[in-house]
């Protein structure tokens, strides 16, 4: 719903305040008609709820502006939910249906002397275009935001737009002062205007009125799909602070963990060409049932290590990749988390700009890419090749963020993202024997940025690979069936 202060200053004249108060006029003498159009409309409400929920994590601080009647904020279960609407008619009704959250009748523009603090997540809803002067409600909403703030921005189709107003007409709708419509594009570059940045955009709701069974299927399984999604009522953006040049990130302490299944012959080398990149930087080997020596080897190496990096040797208590960097994670005490292979195919002095993308906040979890730069004959064969392009394509539509390879071991995330989303693992599920899909999975669970970053691939100088082609992959396109009915087909 619009939305205004509730006590605008009589001597404020300006065309902004104006323009507050005539909305705020408008929504009292017409609250009850719109609330009879909102009832009318109810599956398009609740189905854009539904949607809104899902990218909101239980428990979080929440700000809802234009909340209406609060059923929205409190959808999202917060642990600390506020809303801000221009009618004490809605407000009221707000307060009495959910006295456990917090509302008031004010603007955005108009919210500083509330003292809100900062949220986890801000989300406006219908609520864009009908603002006077989005630069100025952006910077309130920049003022209310941590740099882990997720913006939640749900706004309407130009497409959809005459018949919108043919409804009005009509009367199947209740007719609402002029709007501004904003295409998904314009959003994204008022978002970077106002040093904000789109993580993604989620197309929405192709089947805006109810009827029986066939609006649950167009809206679920078909409008998501590319061709198809342009023609959604409505598109939802998530959106970030930009990175910021003093820096995002400490850096002080960093976590490299490297599981060593049958590397006895990398660890030396490994531990050798590892750059040193914090003041505080710590190497987690994880071995897990070798048929070498390389437990043996990991010991030795441990015991005479003299350099300056602190390393940590563990034994996993499971089987898999994904079992031994959740294990080498648990023992981490660094501020960023850092995945190396053991077998070193990619260069440990590549490293660094992992840390540096995360350091300044360019993105919040970086994936690396070998599939930029040529690599060393033998590195991947053929079918893992195509199978490494077309997982990509998959999480590219999937996730609604371009990724080119989501199966290279290098990763580096916070360790405060991964407490996070090991929290929420459940909602995927438990079965990717590499943990690659989990954590790329998760990361679009949390709403992070991601960001490939190119490495070069060099094929092994000793021992085999552990990965099982045909029975891995499928096992990989199975949770990628499944995550989909989790994260595109909602």
């Amino acid at each position: 719903m619009p939305y205004v202060s509730e006590s605008p200053s009589p001597a404020a004249s300006s065309p902004a305040v104006r323009h507050r108060a005539a909305l705020r006029e408008f929504q009292r003498s017409h609250y009850p008609a719109l609330q009879r159009s909102y009832q009318r409309h109810r599956y398009f409400h609740d189905a854009l709820i539904r949607l809104v929920r899902r990218l909101v994590l239980p428990g979080a601080s929440v700000l809802d502006v234009g909340c209406g009647n609060g059923a929205m904020l409190a959808a999202t279960a917060p642990q600390r939910g506020v809303g801000l609407d221009l009618n004490p008619a809605a407000i009221e009704e707000a307060r009495r249906r959910f006295p456990a959250l917090t509302f008031h009748a004010a603007a955005v523009e108009d919210a500083a002397p509330l003292n809100l603090g900062t949220f986890d997540y801000i989300i406006l809803c219908g609520v864009l275009q009908q603002l006077y002067d989005l630069h100025d409600a952006l910077d309130v909403l920049r003022s209310l935001s941590h740099n882990r703030t997720r913006l939640i921005l749900c706004t309407y189709s130009r497409l959809w737009q005459p018949l919108i107003r043919c409804a009005e007409i009509i009367r199947w709708k209740h007719a609402v002062p002029e709007e501004t419509w904003l295409p998904g594009d314009e959003v994204i570059n008022i978002l970077m205007q106002n040093t904000f940045e789109a993580v993604r955009q989620i197309p929405a709701l192709l089947a805006p009125g109810y009827v029986p069974l066939l609006s649950h299927f167009v809206n679920r399984w078909l409008a998501p799909w590319p061709g198809i999604r342009h023609l959604c009522w409505c598109t939802i953006t998530v959106a970030r602070l930009a990175s910021h040049p003093a820096g995002a990130v400490s850096t002080d302490s960093i976590s490299i963990v490297t599981p060593v299944r049958n590397e006895a012959g990398n660890v030396q080398s490994l531990l050798q060409r590892l750059p040193v990149m914090a003041a505080r930087q710590e190497v987690i080997l994880v071995e897990g049932h070798s048929t070498d020596d390389t437990w043996a080897v990991v010991q030795r190496a441990v015991a005479d290590y003299g350099g300056p990096l602190l390393l940590k040797a563990l034994q996993q208590p499971g089987r898999g990749k994904a079992d031994a960097v959740r294990t080498g994670f648990a023992a981490a005490t660094g501020d960023i988390l850092l995945i190396l292979d053991g077998d070193l195919s990619v260069p440990p002095e590549e490293l660094p700009r992992f840390v540096e993308l995360l350091r300044t906040g360019l993105c919040e979890f970086a994936n690396g890419s070998r599939l930029v730069y040529p690599m060393e004959k033998e590195a991947m064969r053929f079918l893992n090749m195509v199978a490494n392009k077309g997982f990509g394509m998959l999480f590219t539509f999937l996730l609604g963020q371009r990724l080119r390879d989501t199966l290279c071991g290098t990763k580096a995330l916070r360790r405060s993202d991964y407490l996070r989303l090991a929290a929420n693992r459940a909602y995927f599920g438990d079965f990717d024997p590499f943990g690659d899909f989990d954590l790329l999975f998760g990361a679009a669970r949390l709403n992070l940025k991601i960001s490939d970053v190119p490495v070069h691939y060099q094929r092994r100088t000793y021992g085999r690979t552990n990965i099982s082609r045909f029975r891995h992959g499928l096992l990989l396109a199975r949770m990628c069936v499944f995550a989909a009915r989790k994260i595109k087909f909602l």
